[in-house]
């Protein structure tokens, strides 16, 4: 017995050690069976069927068949009848297994050491996936269902027959209600009227107008001599010269005396902003003072250094802001050139889209031409279908009478019943209304004297009595009135208090507006400057090559808009004598075929006329 327990563990051990060793070539076939069978596998399964395919590649001889069949019929028999199967089928191990191991080890030694022994068992193999087909197939087969066991029925007794329905209540009729007049949505005729006689007399207004101004003056000549026109045009041009409307307007900086003198009315939180900033600007004034005394630089030198500086940076950056501007100009002008390009070349693929569809249109045409025809042979084969269907008519009419006869009975025990159910509820509410009136005709005492000193008796511990309760409120009123007294002078204290604050603070700002007038007018001073050097920095030889640069996009945008316009006018001036020629042709055969008419009409009448007086000249002679 030790010594079995000895082998089969060791047996295992070489098992586990061999499908470690040998993973790559076990992989390659257990993945194309996962990826075949990917539905019907689980993942916890890839054990087992590595260790039966190295079982049968290096231990199927040692073994031998009784045992490893013993070792197969003791796993689930479908998924191993499926692998089995998989793996011994010839095509797969002389074709994709034995070319994938062949990459691994040498093409001999894999026919030589594997494929050849696996070919060889695989007749005795065969027995083997028999009985696994054969106990699959057995477990699913149908169980068979029990039989039916006799069933006792209930004796044909005479029913009782139901209840007849009550009558159904009569359904109230209701008048029938006057259908609303045509006229309440019909609009009223005077006011057609007043439409029509305003359109009137505006077509007769436009008419005298017209006439007005088509006719000559009478009395003068309303026409100016050259002499006067020259002076006015002359007299147009230079109003229009003095007029600038490409320059900048601006209204300028407001008058600072006169807003000065507007009285401003601040409130509170204004008034405390606007105090805290004038102190927190003294106090740093103060530190600065107090830095001065105690030996501090000055530094008056370095901040006109850095003025300078700011403004050599400010010049810098105002040329710079000139340059973008034209570029931005010059891209804005490239930009349209650009998309008028685009747009002739969206005008040439839109006629060719136009030509397409109306070769399309054309094919849908011919195509529907066809499909009505076909529908026309479609229609008269169902016409013929009809007069076979008379029977099939009948059949199903039959069908129908014979389920609605079912439907009927169906119902009528439907409705037997829900009477049942509705008697059986009636009554058990009647039952439950008479114990409720029986229950409320008892007598019971309502009356209780009330006591003002005793509690309720709840048992609690804040409970009291009604005059307990009265004292206390009133106690609380007492307090009440109090603390609103204290408040009110608390309220009126700090009231004093905060106007007291304003009026100081109004001083300070006062004090302080009349120094920041002084600061505004040097703002403006420096305003100045910088408005000159902004126009030193114009003058850059890069902003002049920019502008010329820009110049020129514009005048080829402007030239190629001109070229388009006359293009424009061109066709349609084409489009106008096309039209003209039309029109006047379409006159002439009009005139033609007229003169015609009238040449043949005269014609005729020569020719009644002749008749007329030969058949009278025929007469006399006769």
């Amino acid at each position: 017995m030790l010594n079995q327990a000895s082998s089969g563990e060791k047996f295992i051990c070489d098992a586990v050690y061999g499908c470690i060793v040998h993973k790559r070539l076990l992989d390659i076939v257990v993945n194309v069976f996962y990826d075949q069978n990917e539905k019907t596998l689980l993942k916890a399964d890839r054990n087992q069927f590595v260790v039966v395919c190295y079982l049968a590649m290096f231990h199927l001889e040692d073994l031998g068949l009784e045992q490893f069949s013993r070792i197969i019929k003791s796993l689930d028999s479908s998924k191993m009848h499926k692998f089995l199967r998989f793996f011994f089928n010839v095509t797969n191990l002389t074709t994709w297994i034995q070319g994938e191991w062949s990459q691994i080890y040498d093409a001999a030694y894999v026919e030589h050491k594997w494929i050849a022994p696996l070919l060889r068992w695989r007749t005795e193999i065969e027995g083997l996936l028999d009985y696994l087909s054969k106990k699959t197939t057995k477990g699913r087969l149908p169980r068979k269902s029990p039989k039916k066991c006799t069933q006792p029925q209930e004796f044909d007794l005479t029913k009782p027959k139901p209840r007849p329905l009550p009558a159904p209540e009569a359904i109230p009729q209701q008048e029938k209600t006057k259908p609303v007049p045509a006229s309440t949505h019909r609009a009223p005729k005077d006011q057609q009227r007043l439409e029509e006689l305003k359109q009137k007399n505006h077509l007769k207004a436009q008419q005298g107008l017209y006439e007005a101004n088509i006719q000559q003056f009478r009395c003068a000549n309303p026409q100016k001599s050259e002499k006067t026109q020259n002076t006015m045009s002359l007299i147009q041009q230079n109003f229009d010269a003095k007029l600038k409307f490409d320059t900048v307007y601006s209204s300028g900086t407001p008058v600072t005396q006169k807003m000065n003198n507007i009285p401003i009315r601040l409130n509170t939180t204004a008034i405390l902003r606007e105090g805290a900033l004038y102190n927190r600007q003294m106090e740093d004034e103060l530190n600065r003072l107090e830095r001065l005394m105690q030996g501090s630089n000055e530094p008056s030198a370095f901040l006109q250094w850095q003025k300078e500086m700011r403004e050599k940076d400010l010049q810098k950056e105002l040329a710079q802001v000139e340059r973008r501007r034209l570029e931005g100009k010059i891209s804005y002008e490239e930009a349209l050139l650009a998309r008028q390009r685009v747009l002739e070349l969206n005008q040439h693929k839109a006629q060719l889209k136009k030509e397409e569809t109306a070769e399309l249109m054309r094919k849908y045409a011919e195509k529907r031409l066809r499909e009505e025809e076909e529908m026309k042979e479609l229609v008269q084969q169902v016409a013929s279908g009809h007069k076979n269907s008379k029977a099939a008519k009948i059949k199903l009419h039959e069908l129908k009478q014979r389920i609605v006869k079912e439907v009927s009975e169906q119902s009528r025990e439907l409705l037997r019943q829900a009477l049942e159910e509705a008697q059986a509820e009636l009554s058990r509410k009647f039952e439950l209304i008479r114990q409720i009136r029986a229950i409320e005709s008892v007598p019971h005492n309502r009356h209780r004297f009330l006591d003002d000193t005793e509690a309720g008796g709840h048992e609690l511990l804040c409970e009291m009595s009604l005059v307990e309760l009265r004292e206390r409120l009133a106690r609380l009123r007492e307090e009440e009135q109090r603390e609103q007294e204290e408040k009110k002078h608390r309220i009126l204290h700090e009231k004093q208090s905060r106007q007291q604050l304003l009026l100081e603070q109004l001083d300070i700002i006062a004090v302080r507006r009349t120094a920041a007038q002084h600061a505004t007018a040097q703002k403006q001073e420096e305003k100045k400057k910088r408005l000159k050097l902004q126009e030193a920095a114009t003058m850059d030889e890069r902003v002049k090559a920019l502008q010329k640069t820009l110049k020129l996009k514009q005048q080829e945008r402007q030239n190629k808009e001109s070229e388009k316009a006359n293009v424009n006018r061109n066709k349609e001036m084409a489009t106008q004598k096309v039209k003209s020629y039309i029109h006047e042709k379409q006159a002439l055969e009009e005139q033609h075929w007229l003169e015609l008419e009238q040449a043949l009409e005269r014609q005729v009448r020569r020719e009644t006329s002749r008749r007329n007086t030969s058949s009278q000249i025929y007469g006399v002679t006769t």
